[in-house]
């Protein structure tokens, strides 16, 4: 769970991360929305992919990367479940009796 915080956590991942939301994309695809040097995009892709986020798979030159909707989903319930969504509400200590 922490590698893939952590990959979340780079703003550049997190846009791969909305690109990939409409479908699967080439590496040269993504990397063309950037104004990066291809291997800071290419070390971004392989943060995500090693975090589990996306799935890469060869097509003769290209590699195209898809979202992995269960990692993201797991993430999803986990920061749910830290936060308590859909539980009723805490209610407020009382204070002391003065």
């Amino acid at each position: 769970m922490n590698m893939l915080f952590k990959a979340l956590s780079h703003p550049a991942r997190r846009q791969i991360i909305e690109m990939l939301r409409s479908g699967p994309k080439s590496s040269g695809d993504i990397a063309g929305s950037f104004d990066m040097a291809w291997p800071t995009i290419t070390g971004h892709l392989t943060s995500l992919r090693e975090a589990g986020l996306v799935e890469s798979e060869r097509e003769g030159s290209s590699v195209i990367y898809r979202l992995n909707i269960s990692a993201v989903e797991e993430a999803i319930s986990f920061l749910m479940d830290l936060m308590r969504t859909g539980e009723a509400p805490v209610p407020a200590l009382k204070e002391a009796a003065r």
